[in-house]
């Protein structure tokens, strides 16, 4: 059973503290830490409830198909204690939910945490749609600070979260610290197309049309402008390797989907 939510010291945050990365800006724009974490927030508070509307546009559709094969490499356990981070909205829990109760029942709630309680609100109100009321722990917090005790889960999970939080290696490292001794980590993100002339295509795409169809769709321009700004300052596959490694995740690799347009990283807590 995973405990409930409680800030502890982070022992194992220790050398990626110390050598820190940060997405220095909100997009684009030069910003400091603190701010880029509020505009983040807010940028989130103002799109919640068109969200994953926008995502089948952002994705042409294709992410409900990453999110299950995602899931379907995760292949958890009913026994599995899971934290889903950056999670509001439930894609992801519910899709894991399912997987393991197939055959028992589960032991353990699966735990969603997202920054913005406005996410939250949505992730809930779905939950009660498809009659999993009851089903989650829905915990508002931090990626870079998590309320949670070490060694608390087998599995943690981040959907299209990591490339909005503002220290990436902080947020790794507490990551790493709240699974237990054998636990995995997976990452689902927007990640860059190796091929020069497709990453081309898929910018023109990105900075022409997501800003235009949010516009229209969410009534919010400014904010699909910097979800199309922060994939592109996202780091890109090896980098993240190496971020991960530092921050003490063994085993750790990728795998390209729809030929990078995103990316699976994955490693374990030695």
């Amino acid at each position: 059973m995973v405990n409930a939510p409680r800030k502890t010291k982070a022992k194992e945050a220790h050398s990626a503290s110390q050598n820190e990365t940060t997405q220095a800006g909100f997009g684009f724009k030069p910003t400091a830490p603190e701010m880029r974490t509020k505009l983040v927030r807010d940028v989130f508070e103002s799109v919640a409830p068109k969200y994953d509307v926008m995502n089948d546009i952002m994705s042409l559709g294709i992410h409900r198909l990453w999110k299950r094969d995602f899931v379907g490499q995760i292949e958890p356990l009913a026994s599995d204690a899971i934290l889903d981070l950056a999670g509001g909205t439930g894609d992801i829990a519910f899709l894991m939910e399912k997987a393991r109760s197939k055959t028992i029942q589960p032991k353990n709630k699966i735990t969603i945490c997202d920054i913005n309680p406005a996410m939250l609100d949505v992730g809930k109100q779905r939950a009660m749609d498809k009659g999993l009321h009851g089903k989650f722990n829905w915990v508002e917090g931090n990626a870079e600070e998590l309320p949670f005790d070490d060694n608390s889960f087998d599995i943690v999970t981040i959907a299209f979260g990591l490339r909005n939080v503002t220290r990436l290696s902080k947020a790794l490292a507490d990551i790493r610290r709240t699974l237990k001794p054998g636990g995995r980590f997976y990452c689902l993100e927007f990640s860059h197309i190796p091929v020069p002339l497709l990453q081309k295509l898929y910018d023109r795409y990105s900075f022409n049309f997501l800003p235009w169809a949010g516009e229209k769709v969410a009534g919010d321009r400014a904010a699909y402008q910097y979800l199309a700004e922060s994939i592109r300052a996202f780091p890109e596959q090896q980098a993240l390797v190496k971020l991960m490694q530092d921050a003490g995740f063994s085993a750790v690799r990728y795998r390209n989907m729809s030929l990078g347009v995103a990316a699976v990283h994955s490693g374990f807590k030695a």
